[in-house]
């Protein structure tokens, strides 16, 4: 899979991202949503449950690039099957390299998969599940158009986690 946005290159991890994808995981900055950074081994799980999600489903989180820097990833976003409370739906999903936080890279990323989860998989609605902690997570849901329709607690890495379900309609 590959899709492209003005700034950017979404496409399919693969084993090489690994170096790339760790460094995102085990800063605890950008992993505080996630009760503090992964290890290598959590790491590498992350990246093995993605490229699973591509034989099962198709899809899942890519790998995003830079247009004008191809071959270095500097985060990952894309739609998953995930569970909310009861309920199957599809999610947008976006994590950055905290070097490039607040440069509008999440948003170009998330908006290009939402439109093609609702093109390519006749999607009727796209959610985000967002800490309730996380405000920059929340901005770009709602700059995805999304509004909050749930409330639910996660449990996840021994803690309770607060979170909001955010979805946009086709």
């Amino acid at each position: 899979m590959r899709l492209q946005t003005t700034r950017l290159v979404l496409r399919d991890m693969s084993e090489t991202d690994l170096p790339n994808l760790r460094e995102i995981l085990t800063d605890p900055v950008a992993m505080a949503a996630y009760e503090g950074p992964f290890d290598d081994s959590e790491s590498q799980a992350w990246l093995d449950r993605n490229l699973q999600r591509y034989d099962e489903d198709g899809f899942g989180l890519w790998a995003v690039e830079l247009r004008d820097a191809p071959g270095r990833m500097i985060g990952q976003c894309g739609i998953t099957r995930q569970r909310l409370e009861d309920d199957d739906i599809l999610e947008v999903g976006y994590l950055f390299h905290r070097a490039h936080w607040h440069r509008g890279f999440a948003t170009e990323a998330a908006t290009a998969s939402r439109d093609w989860a609702f093109r390519q998989l006749d999607a009727a609605t796209i959610w985000a599940k967002v800490r309730d902690t996380n405000v920059a997570s929340m901005n770009v849901a709602i700059r995805l158009g999304m509004t909050v329709r749930r409330r639910f607690l996660t449990h996840y890495r021994g803690a309770d986690m607060p979170h909001l379900g955010f979805a946009v309609d086709r």
